[in-house]
This record gives C-alpha cells, structure tokens and sequence, in this order.
C-alpha cells in the first residue's frame, strides 16, 4: 500500500508532510489508520489557527472601559417578583409537558483528577447510596417524564475516549429507566507543537488528538448518526423539540429543565439563556458574564482585568458578579443557524502531551509542549439575537464535582447534598440532627424518584420525625 499521492502533496503543501515520516514502519493496519485520521483533518482550518493562536503576538488585553454589568433576572425577592416566576413556571411546565424540550448532557470527561478509572459520570457521588452521577441526573429525568406524562430525550455526548465505556454503563444498568437516550460523540482536534505550529504524532500510525471543547457540542449535535442515522438536531425537529436544555456531568445539584428558566427564556424569545451564580470572590474560578461593547458576552476568570474582577459596588457586593455554571438553553433552530452559518471561535490551551520524536520515541514532556485548540458554548451568548440570564442560588444547584481533595471535591459535594435535603426534611415537618454551623454530621440523600424537589415531601414525612443518622430516600 503507497500513499496516496493527492493526501501527501496535500501534507506538503501545508508543511505538515512529517506525518508521513514512520509510513515504511507500519503494516498495512497501521496505514489505513493513519490515512484515514489524515483525510479528516482540515489542514485549511489547521494552517489558519496556528497562524492565529499559535505563531501570532499575544491578543490585546481586553479594555475595561467597554465592560457593563449584564442585565439579569434576579432571585426574587418581593411577592411581586416571585408571582412573576411562579408565571414563568407554568409557561415552562406546558413547553415541557407539550414535547418541546430536550435534554443534552456534556460527559465527555475521565474521572483522572478524582483519582477514578472510568468515565466521570459514573462516579459514585450519592452520600449514601453511592449513587452515581449519571444515575442522579438519569432518575431527574426519569421523574421529570413521569410528572408531566411525556418522556423527555435525554442526549449524552461521550468522547472516544470514554464511548464505550459510557454505553456499557448505561446498558448494564437497564439505562436507569430512562425512555428516550441517545449517545453521541464529540469531535477532535489535531494537536500542535506549541513553538513550531507542526502536528504531533501520538504514534506512528496516529496522531496527537484531543477533544474540541464544549463548544464542539454543537458540531457534535449536527453529525448524522452511526449507519445513516439522523443527527440528532434532525431528530429533535421530528419529535418537535423547540429548546435544548444543556447541562455538564460534574454537577449533581442541576435542576434538569427547571420550568421557571424555561418560562423566562420563552418569554424573553430568547435564543440562548444562561444561569448564573452570584460571585463573591474575585478569584472564583468561573467565568463572568458581560456587556461588552454593548453584547453579552461571557469572559473567563483568567481573562478579567484585576481591576474589573475587584471593583465593588457601595453594599459591598462585585459590580461584575454574574458567574457562568455551564447550565444553558438554546432554541433548536439558533444551534442550526450556527452549525450552518458560523463558526464559534477557537481558544488554545497549552498543555502537556506524550510525543513521537524524529528517533521515533515516545516523549513524556516535563513543561507542556502543545497547543490544543477547543471552542467553548459560551460564545453563542454574543451571537444570539435575544437572551436572558436567569440568576439562580449556588446552595441548591451548583457544587462542581472537580477535585479528589479539597474544594469541589467528593467531600464537598456529599456535604453539600446532605445540608440540602435536610433543609428539605426540615421544610416538610422533619428535625435533624446538626452541627454547630449547620451543616449535617452524616449522609442523607433523597432519590429524584422519591421527590424532585422539597414541596414533594410535604405529607409524605410525619411530623416532627427525628432523623440523627444517614437516610436514603428512594
């Protein structure tokens, strides 16, 4: 087998053509691998982002002069504002009883930084059941459907790296009685050497890849499915879906499809919606959502000037605080114009990544030698032509699953689902056991099948019921 002569003088016209180096090694396997990871590279697209992230000056900082606080629809606070939201609910609970509102999990990630061997979304987060975190938002679903007699679709994007593993898991636990799941897989990139722009091997017959970040998402949802399937943007439309509630596997507190943001992004005729936190330190690792130059627009953390990320209002509070938690809605038809009419932008991130040298050996670098390139979901914001963002309180739907040790680690996350459903104990009649600052000394945890949410107890709990050791309600 030689190769292909249009693919190698497409290689060198790019100067890329060192792909090529080990081709006499390989068998004939090998080859066909290689070739075809060479003929789905867009060297075009390649070329134009090393140009751009790559070999080009550092980008400008950004000017704070043309940063704003973003308008937002804040937690209600009067009777007013909460009858309000209770009206945006019922325009929510009849998009999602009526079939129109999909679900799309991000689970692409490995547990590595848990110390865990598998995908991320099976690890066992419960505080008593040792539920895992695809199980917790699988029963969210799963009660969802049955609460409004519809079966929301559920879409998890996998990467390669952990696809298989991810349907097996789903598969040996009779998909959590989920009726409607999908898995789809997430596109890659090429990685490049970060001082010469050139393509790394991983191997001889493969090269160095890596996911293309969440913002991938989109592409992902528009590729047709395995032996001619529909993409499943098509078949959203035949099931006639209208919003796409997008949500990432770390964090087990989301209210999936929460009808109140649902309410209020219909009724905004919002093509995106983002729900945030309120940030009260200027350091926290999330991004911020933005006016900038008139748009609304999300900067990440690293990204903010110290002067913007500090500067406080005359209560106190961060004058730009609006943090961005990854839960997001988008109109069906918006990820269809952007999949059809433009590109989001691509970012890169310097890391470390195993190499094959000239000699043909495997590298371990010591500093990080490559350039991956990733798109975030974050940048639809500035590309929609309406949006709302809905602020929502961190205490009962964001505590990150990210670190083996201390913040928004196992221990963090346990603790924070324990306190929470013992403040709906408490709500429903209950006593519990607590420490002196309030938090709980034990596990307690409450299925999404037994009560999605603390109204859903009242009646079920007898009164004045003592609860001073770990509980599992299912």
């Amino acid at each position: 087998m030689v190769i292909p002569e249009a693919l190698r003088r497409r290689y060198e016209e790019y100067g890329q053509a060192h792909v090529l180096r080990y081709w006499d090694e390989l068998d004939a396997e090998g080859r066909q691998r290689l070739i075809g990871e060479l003929e789905r590279v867009d060297l075009e697209r390649i070329d134009r982002l090393v140009r751009e992230l790559v070999r080009a000056e550092p980008v400008v900082p950004i000017d704070p002069a043309g940063i704003r606080p973003v308008p937002i629809h804040r937690l209600p606070r009067t009777d007013g504002e909460r009858a309000a939201r209770r009206r945006a609910a019922r325009v929510g609970e009849a998009a999602v009883a009526q079939g129109e509102v999909a679900v799309v999990l991000v689970a692409g990630g490995q547990g590595t930084r848990l110390g865990f061997d598998g995908p991320k979304g099976t690890y066992p987060i419960g505080p008593v059941s040792g539920a895992s975190l695809f199980q917790i938002h699988s029963e969210k679903i799963v009660a969802l459907s049955r609460r409004y007699g519809r079966a929301l679709p559920f879409y998890v994007m996998t990467s390669p790296e952990n696809h298989a593993a991810t349907a097996a898991f789903f598969e040996a636990n009779g998909r959590f009685g989920l009726e409607h799941l999908r898995l789809f897989t997430q596109g890659q990139m090429p990685a490049v050497d970060r001082r010469t722009g050139r393509l790394l091997l991983a191997g001889k017959d493969h090269l160095a890849l890596s996911p293309d970040g969440h913002g991938g998402t989109l592409d992902a949802l528009a590729a047709p499915g395995p032996e001619g399937q529909p993409s499943c943007l098509e078949e959203m439309r035949e099931r006639g879906v209208r919003t796409v509630f997008y949500f990432q596997v770390d964090n087990p507190l989301v209210q999936i499809a929460d009808p109140a943001f649902v309410g209020l992004h219909r009724e905004a005729e919002a093509e995106v919606s983002f729900k945030v936190v309120e940030k009260v330190d200027p350091a926290e690792r999330v991004g911020v959502v933005v006016e900038l130059e008139g748009r609304p627009t999300v900067i990440e953390y690293s990204d903010l000037p110290a002067e913007l990320a500090e500067r406080r209002e005359p209560d106190g509070s961060l004058a730009l605080a609006a943090g961005s938690i990854a839960i997001h809605l988008f109109e069906r038809s918006f990820i269809e114009r952007i999949v059809g009419q433009a590109e989001l932008p691509y970012h890169r991130a310097i890391k470390k990544m195993a190499y094959m040298d000239e000699e043909g050996r495997l590298v371990e670098p010591d500093e990080p030698n490559a350039v991956k390139f990733e798109r975030f979901i974050f940048d639809t914001l500035p590309l929609a032509a309406r949006s709302a963002i809905v602020e929502t309180d961190r205490r009962i739907e964001f505590e990150p699953l990210k670190n083996a040790t201390g913040a928004d680690s196992p221990a963090t996350v346990r603790q924070r689902m324990s306190d929470l459903f013992a403040d709906w104990l408490e709500s429903a009649g209950a006593r519990v056991l607590r420490r002196s600052d309030g938090s709980v000394p034990f596990g307690i945890e409450i299925s999404p099948l037994y009560a999605l949410e603390s109204s859903e107890l009242k009646g079920r709990i007898p009164e004045n019921t003592w609860i001073e050791q770990p509980l599992y309600l299912r």
